[in-house]
């Protein structure tokens, strides 16, 4: 195994480390996608946490970090499409006021563009 630097995170096993953590952030949010929409719901453990693991997986990719790697865009898209419309669907019926409506669908969007974004540059890097 090779050893880049001094850093936690400069290593071929720290590598495969943070591939694993990211791997798992991912499949998380692959199943929520594709299981039962009730489980996406605002009020539901994966309405919740799949924007966090989506911001985890933008911070990982943020550092820099070999290992970290991001589904594409297209999948990122994929699901913002399939979230959000479970979330304008079922977001009323739980009596938000309309100012934290308005600002919770934008950091969701925000969470899905951001991570969509680092995904394109990151295959565009690993293109040249």
């Amino acid at each position: 195994m090779g050893t880049w630097g001094a850093g936690n995170f400069d290593s071929d096993t720290a590598a495969d480390h943070l591939a694993e953590l990211a791997g798992r952030l991912v499949t998380e949010v692959t199943e929520a996608m594709a299981g039962d929409p009730v489980e996406l719901e605002p009020d539901e453990y994966w309405g919740v946490t799949v924007p966090c693991n989506l911001e985890l997986l933008l911070l990982l990719n943020r550092q820099g970090w070999v290992g970290a790697t991001l589904p594409s865009p297209e999948v990122i898209r994929t699901w913002q499409k399939t979230f959000l419309a479970v979330w304008e669907r079922t977001i009323d019926g739980l009596g938000p006021k309309p100012a934290y409506k308005d600002e919770r669908r934008a950091v969701l969007n925000e969470t899905f563009e951001h991570l969509a974004e680092a995904s394109a540059t990151a295959a565009a890097a690993a293109a040249e």
